[in-house]
């Protein structure tokens, strides 16, 4: 799935990831989650306080912990998520006042050119999947 994802500290690209799911056998191996990792073990840190993640597409809330945790400063986002983004959970109240770490969520940012990305990864994969059937 071309989700992406890239961290940013001190002006800099620190890591990069892409969903691995499936080729990872891994619900975890969300993008976010793969470039958080990477940038924890790049920097040395656990706490990537002061960095910027980008995503092309809304983050569930297994990715939005991930990001408190690391506590992260801010998430741009492409793309919303309407099945499974999370972002609007970080204005609830009870979370508001009982997270550890707040982060700024921004977006969506480009939707339309996130989204076609990902319609047209899955047009391509439907016609793969049934070679027989034309495009419709």
């Amino acid at each position: 799935m071309p989700i992406g994802a890239l961290l940013v500290a001190g002006g800099q690209v620190v890591a990069r990831a892409g969903n691995a799911t499936v080729t990872r056998k891994d619900p975890t191996a969300h993008a976010e989650v793969l470039v958080l990792r990477k940038a924890a073990r790049l920097l040395g840190n656990h706490r990537l306080v002061g960095s910027v993640l980008y995503v092309t597409l809304e983050p569930c809330i297994m990715c939005l912990g991930a990001m408190v945790q690391a506590r992260i400063d801010r998430c741009v986002f492409g793309a919303p998520d309407p099945r499974v983004g999370a972002a609007d959970l970080l204005n609830h109240p009870a979370l508001r006042q009982g997270l550890n770490h707040r982060l700024t969520i921004d977006g969506p940012v480009l939707p339309e050119s996130c989204a076609e990305v990902l319609q047209s990864f899955f047009r391509k994969r439907r016609r793969r999947d049934r070679p027989g059937k034309r495009p419709s």
